[in-house]
């Protein structure tokens, strides 16, 4: 299609346009890194098994176990998430990433390369971590199957894919360092949840939360700082849908924190202090006097 027939076509013609001319050619041949089909059907799997078939499953059957499933899993995630850390620092953030403003690098020369894989590898980690989900549903934990659970787990995949075809590198990437970073300890985390003999010294869970909600904040301040650097090259459409999508989950997390921690401590008197694992199994419990306010 030429340049004018590109001008005198309609909308839907601009943007296919759009989306073809400016994909990144150095990723287009990676796995699940051409077109959104293959990761559309995972993700319309996904959320049918983990909304519908799952639970219907499991409704008359006793829950799975999965304990030597879950040590493995969440072993394997910490790794993986350190991997991640590496290649993110070593790729970019380390040496010659601008904090400010980074515009994507879309040459072939090894530093480039490297966080172009970094952001792939992110890609394929985010589609891994779906299976957190399936392992609630499989050990019938279905009230973890939250809303903000769900959507997290759903967008991450897609927001990682758009990153992989058209900005693999660059500004953006800051947001894959600092997650991958707070996955390290969360996965760490789950895989000692996993371990009866250590759920008693699992108390800084909360903690786990306001790590997740200071993430957001940082990449809030780091995105935003684009639309008023107008020499900045990298699109100012994208850092706007990544502050967007971390004020949103700044308000989510920060929304399930005060229901989790705060609210309930202070809607009650004299009770039972109940002490849980990630996985709504109790560990202690004790009496405690809550103030109310």
């Amino acid at each position: 299609m030429s340049t004018e027939e590109i001008e005198n076509g309609g909308f839907i013609d601009r943007v296919v346009n759009f989306f073809v001319v400016n994909e990144d050619p150095r990723t287009k041949t990676w796995f699940l890194g051409n077109t959104p089909g293959p990761l559309v059907s995972i993700l319309v799997t996904y959320l049918y098994f983990c909304l519908y078939a799952g639970p219907r499953y499991m409704k008359n059957r006793k829950p799975f176990q999965l304990t030597k499933t879950l040590i493995v899993y969440n072993a394997a995630q910490v790794v993986f998430s350190i991997v991640l850390v590496i290649e993110g620092l070593e790729g970019g953030w380390r040496k010659h990433y601008n904090f400010r403003c980074q515009p994507v690098d879309y040459s072939t020369n090894p530093s480039a390369i490297r966080m172009a894989r970094a952001v792939w590898l992110y890609y394929m980690a985010k589609i891994v971590e779906l299976l957190d989900t399936v392992f609630f549903v499989l050990r019938k934990k279905q009230s973890q199957v939250s809303f903000l659970h769900v959507y997290h787990h759903t967008l991450m995949p897609f927001c990682a894919f758009i990153g992989v075809k058209y900005f693999a590198g660059g500004h953006g990437t800051l947001l894959g360092l600092i997650n991958s970073f707070i996955h390290v300890i969360m996965y760490m985390y789950y895989m000692l949840s996993a371990i009866p003999s250590m759920q008693k010294y699992l108390w800084w869970k909360r903690y786990l939360t306001i790590m997740q909600i200071i993430q957001f904040l940082i990449v809030f301040c780091h995105t935003i700082q684009v639309q008023f650097r107008p020499s900045c090259t990298y699109p100012k459409s994208i850092a706007a849908l990544l502050t967007l999508n971390a004020a949103l989950f700044t308000y989510m997390f920060s929304s399930f924190y005060i229901r989790s921690y705060t609210k309930k401590r202070r809607d009650h008197g004299e009770q039972k202090k109940v002490i849980c694992d990630e996985n709504s199994n109790v560990v202690e419990q004790v009496d405690k006097m809550i103030k109310k306010e």
